[in-house]
């Protein structure tokens, strides 16, 4: 059981923020969010498929304006990403958003971040400092030679006590880098300084085939040390990539579980039926299933039962055959074609039971 960092709370839009509430999972379009349309279509996808709180970009004033409709009709709490000018921080919030994200490094003077901070107060909308590796401050590049996990700490602190100054605590702060073990460290040193809630992420993470790797790594890593509040996964193109990503995730740690999880071996030379084939054919089965539910699909009896036996329900292989437990106990002995309908009528009649006893 993973105990996490204690923070202060408040809320963003309807979703609670802080220690004491779910990990949530966060994303951003990548429409022009001057297309309302398009955006609230990407953002209702994205709750779909579990997304919690959605950033959008506001260039200019247009976009500011195009808030009004999206923050009205967006099923999830909207945040305005605001970089350079810090007007269109205070049009954000007179449109309606839960949340601001402010980067220190672009969005100008302390007097322009009072006035932010005022019309959040007024608002009572928290602000996110999202400190980027990408644009320190000059001084601190200069001060630490370059890039450090202690400048990213700096330039959050210094906005953090500004912020502070000004009687604002609704604050949430990211320390995103895209060099996973700088980013860690970064996070380690702001939990120990801050009570405030963290955002979670490794910026520029990349395409999945280099981004999901290093985003496990880097937000695993943390949330299994208790830090962390809410997190993103940041994905090169289709954001709709980066929520079933985030999922796995928390769900990996046990600090999610809201669908069904497959445990499956590697096979070696054991193994007499065609695991892959069977893995796959579960998974497409089992896609739409919404209750908590473990299942293992093993080669052999050497890894099922006896090694699997925290499943609710698996099969473990044999030549031409396969046994299917549950809790690591034998219930039935099938032939190999017959492995995947007798799993399936067992996961149903666990479906059934659940549904009756919330009835």
């Amino acid at each position: 059981m993973i105990s996490r960092r204690k923070t202060i709370n408040f809320s963003l839009g309807a979703i609670g923020i802080g220690s004491d509430n779910p990990i949530s999972i966060q994303s951003m379009t990548n429409t022009d969010t001057r297309d309302t349309l398009a955006t609230l279509k990407q953002i209702k996808e994205l709750f779909r498929l579990g997304c919690q709180i959605i950033r959008v970009a506001v260039p200019d004033g247009q976009a500011a304006q195009g808030l009004n409709r999206i923050c009205t009709e967006s099923p999830i709490p909207v945040i305005a990403d605001i970089h350079f000018d810090y007007r269109l921080a205070i049009e954000a919030l007179e449109n309606g958003v839960a949340g601001l994200r402010i980067n220190p490094g672009n969005i100008g003077s302390d007097l322009r971040i009072k006035e932010v901070v005022k019309a959040a107060v007024y608002y009572d909308v928290p602000i996110r400092i999202g400190v980027n590796s990408g644009s320190l401050e000059k001084d601190i590049l200069e001060k630490y030679q370059g890039v450090t996990a202690q400048g990213l700490v700096e330039s959050a602190l210094r906005h953090v006590v500004l912020l502070e100054k000004n009687h604002f605590t609704k604050i949430k702060v990211s320390l995103k880098a895209s060099h996973v073990p700088l980013m860690i460290d970064a996070y380690r040193k702001i939990a120990e300084q801050v009570p405030y809630p963290l955002h979670l992420g490794v910026t520029e993470a990349g395409t999945e085939k280099y981004g999901v790797v290093k985003s496990a790594i880097g937000i695993g890593t943390l949330l299994a040390e208790g830090i962390g509040d809410t997190i993103r996964v940041s994905l090169t193109g289709d954001p709709l990539k980066e929520i079933p990503v985030a999922i796995k995730i928390l769900e990996s740690l046990d600090l999610k579980r809201s669908g069904v999880e497959i445990i499956s071996c590697p096979t070696c030379g054991r193994c007499q039926i065609d695991l892959d084939k069977l893995v796959n054919e579960v998974d497409k089965q089992i896609a739409d299933l919404d209750f908590p539910l473990k299942l293992a699909i093993m080669g052999c009896i050497v890894n099922g039962p006896g090694e699997a036996r925290e499943a609710d329900l698996g099969i473990a292989g044999g030549k031409g055959e396969g046994l299917i437990f549950k809790k690591g106990k034998i219930i039935k002995k099938v032939t190999e074609d017959q492995l995947l309908p007798a799993l399936l009528s067992e996961i149903d009649k666990i479906r059934r039971s659940d549904s009756h006893e919330n009835d």
